[in-house]
């Protein structure tokens, strides 16, 4: 026979993590009877439990206890983004804060539990910043096809074969590519990585193939002005 799996509502969870904070994980279990696995649980729950009815056993689905507060805050994030502004998950919960002020909604904390459910039910995301794209022509797909006509016709005109067709790419590189994290003991506040000096000194490096699928060998290119008095090896250039 199986197990009979126990219920407990949202007054018990909270005070399993309150007594866990004041004597840890394992010692609540032991005293509620319980496995220390739920106590962890409850605790990474614990803003959202604080939030929910303190007869609410479970915690399914991805609904909203006030879903005009949050159509409310979608409409504000979406005017603001509209005008080119900028919206960080501290504006959204002051926002939503002063909203449910607004609404006389009682027990709204609107923590950053709430703001990362808020935007995952909204499909709201944190994105980089980029820079405008460039924009295609109204009539590109009319050039692309006379681009193609005119290549075809030079390459029937001058019989042009395949390994006679080549495709290149620059890319910038750079001499040396430091690690922008690195493990470290907690509690220093200063974390320092050693680095070559030449993480900001870039060459370019040219690859290339034909139209036959042959791979060239790469080039590369320094940024020197003059030549260095070294002798370069014959198969190191151009």
């Amino acid at each position: 026979m199986a197990n009979k799996r126990n219920a407990y509502d949202a007054a018990f969870k909270l005070k399993a993590v309150d007594l866990a904070l004041n004597e840890g994980n394992r010692a609540a279990a032991r005293t509620l009877g319980i496995n220390k696995s739920m106590v962890r649980r409850w605790r990474r729950q614990r803003e959202e439990l604080a939030q929910s009815k303190k007869t609410k056993k479970a915690f399914r689905g991805n609904k909203s206890r006030w879903p005009k507060l949050e159509d409310f805050i979608e409409d504000w994030v979406n005017t603001q983004r509209a005008n080119g502004r900028g919206v960080s998950t501290v504006q959204i919960r002051l926002k939503a804060k002063t909203v449910a002020t607004e609404m006389k909604i009682e027990n709204f904390r609107g923590g950053p539990s709430w703001c990362h459910r808020f935007m995952k039910r909204t499909g709201l995301s944190i994105r980089a910043r980029t820079t405008v794209c460039q924009q295609l022509a109204p009539d590109y797909a009319e050039k692309i096809t006379n681009f193609r006509k005119f290549t075809l016709r030079k390459i029937n005109e001058y019989s042009i074969g395949p390994d006679e067709i080549i495709n290149m790419n620059e890319v910038p590189l750079t001499f040396d590519l430091p690690l922008t994290r690195t493990v470290n003991k907690q509690g220093e506040s200063s974390i320092t990585v050693r680095t070559t000096g030449h993480e900001r000194t870039n060459f370019t490096c040219v690859l290339g193939c034909t139209a036959s699928g042959l791979k060239l060998p790469p080039m590369v290119i320094f940024k020197q002005m003059t030549m260095p008095r070294e002798e370069i090896p014959e198969r190191h250039l151009c």
